[in-house]
């Protein structure tokens, strides 16, 4: 049984997939899985991966769904992946050639230690080769304690399968397609630690329409997502001023959601009464900003 799943969340990017899976093909351990989850794509998505398929280079799994959004996607790769590790490597990326055998590497090396961490936190890149953030400063850590020690940037996480399986699923609210993946980020930082790799393993190339350039919009439309993933931030984080600012965030989504008894659902009702004002203001800037983005199309 191979070791590594690199699985790819698409949708109505089959222009985009032949570099992924060229940059897979090219790996120097070729001890992986792709899965590629089709997320309701109604471009030509299926050719382009039936092409890969006859050529027979790749172990591929290919999974066709309805569209969920981003998390519906990740909740049906973790409830298929039968690898010991995982990672997301989005359809607008790439893996430098050695970015598996890095990955590989450093599990191997952690062999006396493999079910006290989660998985592996490494780092992400622009096609360009400028560094996305920071790099770490600790062998191991939790996301939470590494921002919160002023670590930035987007970072690469391969995790334990069976530890993303332990926990729920990312729910899915009708009407909506978007809840944050780091609810089970969130989760697992509560059991575990992550080893930490000094390495490049994902070259990022964001999109213009994609998520990350259009985080406004996101918060638009899907209020009861993001309320969902801000009241469980506040439920376990360590930092007031962190708790402070989901509560605004929570209290902007519950307006949008028209959700008039979020204060009685909040974990933290004092703080979250006090947010109320800035979460009001954030709001309208809520608003405003996704009129400034009209135009989006959701995945």
């Amino acid at each position: 049984m191979k070791s590594l799943t690199i699985f790819t969340p698409t949708f109505n990017r089959a222009h985009l997939l032949p570099r992924l899976y060229n940059s897979l093909k090219n790996q120097t351990n070729q001890n992986l899985v792709w899965m590629i989850v089709n997320d309701g794509s109604t471009d030509h998505t299926d050719e382009v991966v039936q092409s890969f398929l006859e050529e027979n280079v790749l172990e591929i799994q290919y999974i066709k769904q309805e569209n969920a959004g981003m998390h519906g996607a990740h909740n049906t790769a973790y409830k298929n992946c039968k690898t010991e590790l995982n990672t997301c490597i989005d359809d607008d990326d790439l893996m430098p050639e050695n970015a598996v055998e890095l990955i590989l590497n450093k599990w191997n090396s952690l062999q006396q230690i493999q079910e006290k961490v989660s998985g592996i936190v490494a780092l992400d890149a622009h096609f360009g080769g400028e560094l996305i953030g920071t790099k770490f400063n600790e062998d191991f850590t939790t996301l939470e304690d590494f921002y919160l020690k002023g670590g930035k940037g987007d970072k690469k996480l391969i995790f334990r399968t069976e530890v993303m399986k332990q926990y729920p699923e990312y729910p899915i609210f009708e009407g909506e397609k978007y809840v944050g993946l780091g609810y089970k980020y969130l989760l697992a930082d509560q059991d575990y630690k992550l080893a930490t790799l000094n390495e490049v393993v994902c070259w990022v190339d964001y999109q213009p329409e994609g998520s990350s350039n259009n985080m406004w919009r996101q918060y638009y439309k899907n209020p009861k997502g993001f309320a969902f993933i801000r009241k469980e931030q506040m439920k376990i984080s360590k930092s007031n001023k962190r708790i402070l600012m989901d509560a605004a965030h929570y209290v902007a989504h519950s307006f949008k959601s028209k959700n008039w008894n979020f204060l009685a659902e909040s974990p933290k009702k004092i703080i979250t009464t006090l947010a109320i004002p800035f979460g009001f203001v954030l709001y309208l800037y809520t608003l405003y900003q996704n009129k400034k983005q009209g135009g989006f199309y959701q995945r």
